[in-house]
């Protein structure tokens, strides 16, 4: 019997190809989603993806579509995602990725207690761990409102399973990438973009800022392999890095697009504005790699390579 789905955020850069891949596998799959945008609806192919558009800062709206369609997993990719947008607007911040998070917890709690959730956690949970990459055991201690976002989430979604013993699974990705990212402020589309307009991107940081940078294709792989531990051994907390083999700067992501793009004489304008970030941050995924067998199967340069196809096909997407 198929079962019934619930993805929020479902428009997003990890929300698209996530719910394309649970329809592919013979899910029933609904979307929750407050983009009303008409170009980012023309590139999901609906097939029996049932669209639902509304907020997951919205309980009773919630309740009804948990109970109506009578969910059995969640996954809860839906954010505020920019770490400048939290900087600027903090309370919409926590208010949005906190509150919502709750949200659906209690529900799941109120309704039905067997409902798997999985929810989108962050490397920015960790806050910054001098020195060495991020173990899943490692205290989360971050600092800046997107990051304690993020924190505060993870904890209530750890603390939520062990008191009420609800079902839930935290996934903890580095940078996302890959096509269908509509977020310009992003630095891999920002330098796409810029790149197309033969313009030289502005970067607000040093350029020595170092994460990972994980194509989103074997980000929803890791997703889908968690959630098929859950279904099968009924583990009530799950908790996972998905990291990446690409390590880099922002400085060094920036020469390297250029490169693939034949632009190396754009080259980037260091503003140096930008000093609310963590400066190193990289996941130690030994745990999912042991015990799920996942693998990271796309190249950094293969990823980039279909982004930028991407880009340049729908760049009138992003023209004003």
């Amino acid at each position: 019997m198929k079962k019934n789905v619930l993805v929020t955020g479902g428009l997003g850069l990890l929300g698209k190809p996530l719910i394309s891949f649970l329809e592919k596998k013979n899910f029933n799959v609904f979307v929750l989603d407050k983009s009303k945008n008409q170009k980012r609806n023309k590139l999901i192919k609906k097939n029996k993806i049932s669209f639902i558009y509304g907020n997951f800062q919205n309980k009773p709206l919630l309740k009804k579509i948990i109970k109506k369609k009578k969910i059995k997993i969640i996954f809860h990719t839906g954010a505020i995602t920019q770490v400048l947008e939290g900087l600027r607007d903090p309370y919409k911040t926590y208010k949005n990725n906190i509150m919502g998070t709750i949200n659906l917890l209690e529900l799941i709690r109120e309704i039905d207690s067997n409902i798997l959730f999985i929810y989108s956690s962050s490397d920015k949970a960790y806050g910054e761990i001098k020195k060495r990459d991020y173990l899943e055991t490692d205290k989360l201690d971050s600092v800046y409102p997107y990051d304690l976002s993020k924190t505060c989430s993870d904890l209530i979604c750890q603390s939520y399973s062990k008191v009420y013993d609800l079902n839930v699974a935290i996934v903890r990705c580095g940078n996302l990438y890959g096509p269908g990212d509509f977020n310009k402020n992003r630095i891999i589309p920002e330098t796409i973009i810029s790149t197309i307009q033969n313009k030289k991107l502005k970067i607000r940081s040093s350029g020595k800022l170092v994460r990972d940078y994980l194509y989103v294709d074997d980000a929803v792989n890791a997703y889908y392999l968690i959630m098929n531990e859950m279904l099968k051994k009924g583990k009530k907390l799950l908790i996972y890095n998905v990291g990446s083999k690409d390590n880099f700067s922002v400085l060094s992501l920036v020469k390297l697009i250029l490169k693939i793009m034949n632009k190396d004489e754009l080259k980037p304008i260091i503003l140096n504005k930008s000093k609310q970030e963590i400066n190193f941050q990289k996941l130690n995924d030994k745990k999912i790699r042991k015990e799920l067998g996942w693998k990271q199967n796309v190249s950094m340069a293969l990823g980039l390579k279909n982004t930028i196809n991407w880009y340049k096909k729908n760049y009138s997407f992003f023209v004003n």
